[in-house]
């Protein structure tokens, strides 16, 4: 195995005087997640933390990847409907959920994934994002009006189509992938205060030219800032999980759904 572990790396960015990105990193679950709040200040941040604790506390309950975003969507809209945080405040989510030898990652907004995988010496490293953006210039695209190459530009690249806690949806629409582990892969999870700053061929060179996951995530956060740092910046790499952390995992679901099976005395 050429990467091992997690490694997970935030920055309130250069311009920003709060933080309203969230991540979360649950090795014993399997569960690693960024979401990126907005609504302003002490509003953003309880719509990103409400997202990370609903789905992590859903997961942990026997609940699908897709049926806990689904349940921090109605969360972010109860806070707000009872006050909490502010009117309107909303957030992206991007999480990876690992069992076994497989994983899956979903997805509402425009937080992404990518994967990228070693090879060796001689042949060439592959890296691709897995994650489609629900933002405008993504439907601008698809629908033939702008080129791939004019999406970077676009003045209203910021404009997401769907999050969680939007106040005109009852459900959102939640994108779902499975994969299998390989030993040579890394995912990325990231918000945008990353991806708005930093092409793909950068994020790549920077995959391919690391030695550590520290090293990397380093270096991904710094290349944000120097081009500017408008916003916060949150990158998680997840390699596949190792034998032992596949026992805990399979240990702390047993241990869970046996707590959870015992009758009242």
């Amino acid at each position: 195995m050429l990467f091992s572990g997690h490694q997970s790396e935030t920055n309130v960015g250069l311009l920003r005087t709060n933080n309203e990105d969230c991540f979360l990193a649950s090795p014993k679950l399997g569960l690693w997640l960024v979401a990126d709040g907005m609504g302003g200040h002490a509003a953003g941040e309880v719509a990103s933390d409400i997202a990370a604790k609903t789905v992590h506390n859903k997961l942990r309950e026997g609940a699908s990847l897709v049926e806990a975003i689904q349940a921090a969507h109605q969360g972010i809209l109860h806070a707000s409907s009872m006050g909490i945080g502010g009117q309107g405040m909303g957030s992206t989510v991007v999480a990876l959920h690992s069992e076994e030898t497989r994983y899956e990652i979903a997805w509402v907004g425009d937080s992404r994934a990518y994967l990228f995988t070693k090879h060796g010496p001689d042949e060439e490293s592959e890296f691709q994002q897995l994650t489609r953006d629900h933002s405008y210039v993504q439907f601008l695209y698809e629908s033939g009006a702008i080129s791939q190459n004019e999406m970077e530009d676009h003045p209203e690249k910021n404009i997401i189509t769907q999050c969680l806690g939007s106040l005109d949806m009852d459900r959102v629409n939640v994108d779902l992938l499975q994969r299998d582990w390989r030993k040579n892969d890394l995912v990325l999870l990231c918000s945008d205060g990353l991806t708005d700053k930093v092409d793909s061929d950068t994020i790549k060179s920077i995959l391919d030219s690391s030695k550590s996951l520290p090293e990397m995530s380093k270096r991904l956060v710094t290349a944000a800032l120097e081009k500017g740092g408008h916003d916060n910046i949150t990158v998680q790499l997840i390699a596949p999980p190792s034998p032992w952390l596949r026992l805990l995992q399979r240990a702390s679901r047993k241990a869970y759904q046996a707590f959870s099976n015992r009758k009242p005395v």
